[in-house]
């Protein structure tokens, strides 16, 4: 930060950029620091971009209707993983009941789905973390 203090002879400088006064177009005064219009802009974009992604995260951006269904979300794993049947069938159902739960968990008068973990366990190689990487992928998070 800029040092601001006993401002008399010396042009103003922003407190977070060290512009000074005449290369920025406005100055705003605070207790013992300044900030330009442009660092203002620059905390306004990034205060946006964290609402943003928490409204992401608690709607994840599309609606019910445009959810895969486990079927698809099996399909789409089978394209990049050989094998883990059963591994890819308890992921599919696992996430599809995650967002049902997360739409229908709000509205008083839905069916209550009880959250569920999954464990991927077996030795160095069989596609577990692949499986993770690869759910994350089609789901876009």
């Amino acid at each position: 930060m800029a040092n601001n203090n006993d401002n008399r002879g010396r042009e103003i400088c922003c407190s977070f950029c060290g512009k000074p006064q005449s290369e920025v177009r406005r100055l705003i005064a605070g207790p013992g620091v300044f900030i330009c219009d442009e660092c203002v802009k620059l905390c306004m974009s990034i205060l946006n971009d964290e609402e943003n992604l928490t409204a992401r995260k608690e709607g994840y951006g599309e609606s019910y209707a445009e959810l895969p269904k486990p079927k698809d979300i099996k399909k789409k794993l089978d394209e990049y993983v050989v094998g883990q049947e059963r591994a890819k069938i308890a992921l599919s159902v696992a996430v599809y009941n995650h967002y049902k739960r997360i739409y229908y968990g709000k509205d008083k008068n839905s069916v209550d789905l009880a959250k569920s973990n999954i464990l991927l366990l077996g030795p160095t190689g069989v596609g577990k973390t692949l499986l993770a990487q690869t759910l994350a992928k089609i789901l876009n998070v």
